[in-house]
């Protein structure tokens, strides 16, 4: 297996051997589900429902970091909070089979939830601060932190040296030096800041909405950050907007949860952080096949063009008012 196709041996017959070395037997069925950073099949079974098999990608998270993710999800359903957690066998739940280490999970239904309905915010904030309850009561050993050095120093780092185009240096390299030290800046005011375990990729695509509640999915992304991180990602809109969307999420949120409203200050920058290290994740991947064919805008002058335009709006919020919480 080389590092430029990741994934090659990923065959049909491959992953239902896998499967089936666990003790299941597959009926023939696979079909591959959206999912680029891992892989993710659904996968059917004999006399039985389909299964969620989930291929890690080799080298991007160690087993102990893996199995941190895991935990996280067991302590949750423990408290019965409504994720997908991993399916455990023979008192596992991280296989290996070839190069790969793997998981299962039970598939489950669901549709996006309708984040300009506020009742649903208010269920969405309730389940948060749930969530985030739990996540603060010990934290990480093996999975890193979300922060300015790996989301953005790093991402700026890679893209300035590897991918922007000649043309677009210059603007690139000085608006990126200008958010990075005002998001630095903003980070350093909200210090000391309480991290705790967190979703960290908490956005409609990883929630399932069913039984009039979400099912929180795909904890690939935990990390240790603000409570935040998982918080402004459901905020869209004008600002007026999102100051009502943000209260209706606290109000639920605060039924289980202590909320810090100086955390708010560090929405745009995580926002920012985010912008930044989604272009570093593809350009860190555009070697794997499935990159080019599924994100064939990217690298173009275009897109790059359009990225410095979002990354200059974003300069101007990072120096607006932050949202706050009214009484």
């Amino acid at each position: 297996m080389t590092s430029l196709h990741p994934f090659e041996h990923l065959t049909p017959s491959f992953i239902q051997d896998a499967i089936e070395s666990l003790g299941y037997l597959c009926d023939g069925r696979v079909f591959g589900l959206n999912s680029y950073e891992n892989r993710v099949y659904q996968v059917g079974i004999e006399e039985s429902e389909p299964l969620i098999a989930k291929f890690y990608r080799p080298a991007r998270w160690s087993r102990e970091q893996i199995l941190e993710e895991h935990q996280f999800c067991f302590e949750l359903l423990a408290q019965e909070l409504p994720v997908v957690a991993p399916l455990i066998r023979d008192g596992e739940s991280l296989f290996t089979y070839g190069d790969f280490m793997f998981a299962l999970f039970p598939r489950k239904g669901g549709h996006a939830p309708e984040l300009d309905n506020m009742d649903n915010l208010f269920t969405l904030g309730r389940m948060l601060g749930r969530i985030h309850t739990i996540g603060a009561s010990r934290p990480f050993v093996h999975r890193p932190e979300i922060d300015i050095a790996s989301y953005g120093h790093e991402s700026v780092q890679l893209i300035s040296e590897q991918f922007i185009p000649a043309e677009l240096k210059t603007s690139y390299d000085t608006l990126t030096a200008d958010l990075l030290k005002l998001m630095e800046e903003n980070w350093q005011i909200c210090e000391p800041i309480n991290r705790i375990r967190v979703h960290g990729d908490c956005h409609i695509g990883n929630m399932l909405w069913r039984d009039d509640a979400p099912h929180f999915v795909d904890f690939d992304d935990a990390r240790m950050a603000p409570a935040i991180q998982d918080i402004w990602m459901l905020l869209s809109g004008e600002r007026e907007s999102q100051q009502a969307q943000l209260l209706e999420i606290i109000e639920g949120y605060s039924e289980f949860c202590d909320f810090n409203p100086a955390q708010l200050r560090l929405t745009e920058t995580l926002r920012t952080l985010r912008i930044m290290n989604y272009a570093a994740w593809i350009a860190r991947r555009w070697e794997d096949p499935a990159f080019p064919h599924n994100f064939p805008w990217f690298n173009t002058v275009r897109y790059w063009s359009e990225h410095i335009l979002e990354l200059r709006e974003q300069l101007f919020a990072l120096q607006e008012a932050p949202l706050q919480l009214y009484n």
